[in-house]
C-alpha cells in the first residue's frame, strides 16, 4: 500500500509542475483534467513495476482520441443555464426510461440484448428465490442459515431499493448491525497489514448479529435502537431537529459480546448502477485520492485497498458503505453467507456465520449436495445474480430542465459538494460486457473513503477505513427513494428522515459544505433539495 500512496503523492506534486490541482473546493474547470490526463502523464513518467490490474494509474482502454473525448465531456460544467448534454440519460445508455413507480430501480439496462434479458430475468427469479433449511425436498434451494437475517436477497433490498431502520415491532431485514473489534495482538495486526482480513469478528457471535435461526435453533439476538432528537437552528432561524441513533442489542442468546466489539448499523442500499460503477476505471478514481490533504482543501478522499479473493491481488475497493468489497460478485457471495447463511464458491462456509462457539449452530445440517457441488450456490447461481446485480438499470432524471432545480445544481457545486460527488466518470471502454463500455455517467460519487466526523462514526474500521470514514454513496437515484420503497430514511443507518437532515449530518471533510448549506436562506435550500430529488 506505501508504495501506492507514494504514486498517489507524487501525483499531487504534478500541481507544482503547472497542472491543475486535483481537489478543489469549488471543483474548478481543471480538474475534470485529473480523471486520465494526470494519471496517464504521471504514469509515464514514473515508470516502474507493473500495477496490479485493480490499481492501475493510467487508462490503457483508450487511445489518445479517445482519452480527448473523455476528458471533455468529464469535466465539470459552469454553464448553469441549462442541462449539460446527455445530463437526462444518467446511466449511459442503459438508462431506463419506463415509467416512474414503484418498479423503477427493477428495470433491465435498457441496452442489453434479448438474450441477456432472458439472463437478467433468471437472475432475477434467484434474487427473489426464498431459501429453506436442511433437510429439504427442494435440494437445490435448501441450506438456510443455520443463523441468518433473511431467506431472499430482495426481501433486502426491497423493491431492489434502499433498506430502512427498525421501528416498533418491525424487523430489522433491511438493516444489519456488523459486529467487529480492532487487531488485538502482533499476529493480527500483521494479517491487516497484508490485508488478510478486514478487522476481527465477535469471538461468539461472528461478523454480523443474525436474528433469525432454522427450526431447533436461536437467533443470536434482536437489534435495539434508540433515538435522541437534536434541535439545529439554521442560518434564518430555522430549526430543524435531527435524530440521534444509539444502538444495544437485545435478548444475547449465546452470551455477552466480547467488550471491544464495535456495533455498526449498516442500511441495504440501492442495487441500481452497480455494473457501471464495476467498470469505472481505477486510474479515475485514484485520480481524485488526496490521502494526505496535500494542498490544503480539507477534503481527504482515500482508497480502501483490499484483496480480491480470486486473484489475491491488492485492488480497490468500490462497493459496500467502507469500500470494502471489490466486485459485485464479492459483494454477493458476503451477503449470501452473512445474510442467508449460504455458502459459495467465494465464501463456502456452508455453516453461514456461525463460530466454534456456537457448537449447536454448527452441527446443524446444511444444504450440499454432493451432486450439485461443494457449495450451496453454485457458480452458475453466483453468475446469474451477479448478471441481474450488474444491469439494474439507473432510472432517467427528472425535471432537470426546472429552473429551480438548476439553481439547486449550481448551489451543490458552488457549496463544494462535489469535491466528494464526482458528478461524471466515462467507463472502461474494454468492459467485459458492451452494455457498461464506454458510458458516460452521472454517480455523483468519488468512491474514496472521507472523514465524516464524530457524529457518524461507527467506531468500526474495515480495512483502510476508520471508524469515522465512510465511502461516498452515490446519488443517483436518491430522488425516487419515497417512490420505490415509500420512506424516506438516508445516510448508512437511515438516521436521516429528509435530504436537508442527511446533508445536515454531514462533519468532518463535508463541514464546510454542511455549513454552507446551514446557512443559507430557505428558497437556496429548497432549491439544492430539488436537485437532489431531480437524480
Amino acid at each position: 500500500m506505501r508504495r501506492h500512496l507514494v504514486f498517489l503523492r507524487r501525483l499531487r506534486r504534478a500541481a507544482n509542475y503547472g497542472l491543475p490541482s486535483l481537489q478543489s473546493p469549488r471543483y474548478g474547470l481543471l480538474r475534470g483534467l485529473s480523471l486520465a490526463v494526470l494519471a496517464s502523464l504521471a504514469a509515464s513518467a514514473l515508470a516502474g513495476p507493473p500495477e496490479p490490474a485493480g490499481l492501475a494509474t493510467s487508462r490503457a482502454d483508450l487511445t489518445p482520441k479517445d482519452l480527448t473525448r473523455v476528458i471533455a465531456v468529464t469535466k465539470p460544467t459552469t454553464d448553469f443555464s441549462k442541462p449539460e448534454q446527455f445530463e437526462l440519460m444518467q446511466g449511459g445508455a442503459g438508462t431506463s426510461r419506463k415509467d416512474v413507480n414503484r418498479d423503477a430501480f427493477s428495470q433491465s439496462s435498457a441496452n442489453i440484448t434479448f438474450e441477456e434479458e432472458g439472463t437478467f430475468k433468471l437472475g432475477n427469479a434467484l434474487f427473489r428465490k426464498n431459501w429453506v433449511s436442511s433437510p429439504s425436498s427442494t435440494q437445490a434451494s435448501d441450506g438456510l442459515g443455520p443463523l441468518f437475517n433473511e431467506r431472499a436477497c430482495q426481501n433486502c433490498h426491497l423493491k431492489d431499493g434502499r433498506g430502512r431502520p427498525p421501528e416498533g415491532d418491525a424487523g430489522t431485514t433491511s438493516m444489519f448491525l456488523r459486529l467487529a473489534r480492532d487487531a488485538s495482538n502482533e499476529a493480527e495486526k500483521a494479517a491487516l497489514a497484508d490485508r488478510k482480513v478486514l478487522n476481527f469478528p465477535d469471538p461468539v457471535y461472528g461478523s454480523q448479529l443474525q436474528e433469525l435461526a432454522v427450526p431447533g435453533l436461536k437467533g443470536e439476538g434482536r437489534m435495539h435502537v434508540d433515538y435522541r432528537e437534536r434541535k439545529v437552528t439554521l442560518g434564518d432561524g430555522s430549526v430543524v431537529s435531527l435524530r440521534k441513533p444509539s444502538y444495544s442489542v437485545d435478548g444475547l442468546a449465546y452470551g455477552p459480546l466480547d467488550p471491544r466489539t464495535t456495533l455498526s448499523p449498516r442500511l441495504t442500499p440501492p442495487m441500481i448502477g452497480l455494473g457501471l460503477i464495476e467498470q469505472i476505471a481505477p486510474a479515475d478514481i485514484l485520480a481524485h485520492a488526496d490521502p494526505d490533504d496535500r494542498n490544503n482543501d480539507g477534503i481527504s478522499g482515500k482508497p480502501n485497498i483490499v484483496r480480491d479473493s480470486r486473484s489475491s491481488e491488492p485492488t480497490l475497493g468500490r462497493f459496500g458503505w467502507k469500500a470494502q468489497k471489490p466486485s459485485i460478485r464479492e459483494q454477493a457471495a458476503g451477503a449470501f453467507s452473512g445474510d442467508i447463511g449460504i455458502s459459495t464458491s467465494e465464501m463456502p462456509k456452508s455453516e453461514g456465520d456461525c463460530t466454534t462457539a456456537e457448537k449447536a449452530c454448527l452441527a446443524m445440517p446444511n444444504g450440499v449436495q454432493k451432486r450439485l457441488g461443494p457449495v450451496e450456490a453454485a457458480p452458475p447461481v453466483m453468475d446469474l445474480v451477479t448478471f441481474y446485480s450488474q444491469n439494474l438499470a439507473v432510472p432517467a432524471r427528472r425535471d432537470l430542465d426546472t429552473g429551480q432545480v438548476l439553481a439547486g445544481k449550481k448551489l451543490f457545486y458552488d457549496m463544494g459538494c462535489i469535491s466528494c460527488h464526482t458528478p461524471k466518470f466515462v467507463t472502461r471502454r474494454d468492459a467485459p460486457n458492451k452494455a457498461q463500455a464506454f458510458q458516460l455517467i452521472w454517480p455523483y460519487s468519488d468512491f474514496l473513503l472521507h472523514d465524516m466526523g464524530p457524529d457518524l462514526a461507527d467506531g468500526q474500521a474495515v480495512g483502510e477505513a476508520t471508524g469515522s470514514e465512510w465511502r461516498t454513496p452515490p446519488l443517483w437515484g436518491i430522488g425516487l427513494t419515497k417512490t420505490v420503497n415509500g420512506n424516506n430514511f438516508f445516510l448508512h443507518d437511515g438516521r436521516a428522515r429528509t435530504l436537508a437532515e442527511a446533508i445536515l449530518w454531514h462533519g468532518g471533510e463535508a463541514r464546510k459544505a454542511r455549513d454552507r448549506f446551514a446557512a443559507a436562506d430557505a428558497a437556496d435550500r429548497d432549491a439544492l433539495v430539488k436537485f437532489l430529488e431531480s437524480l
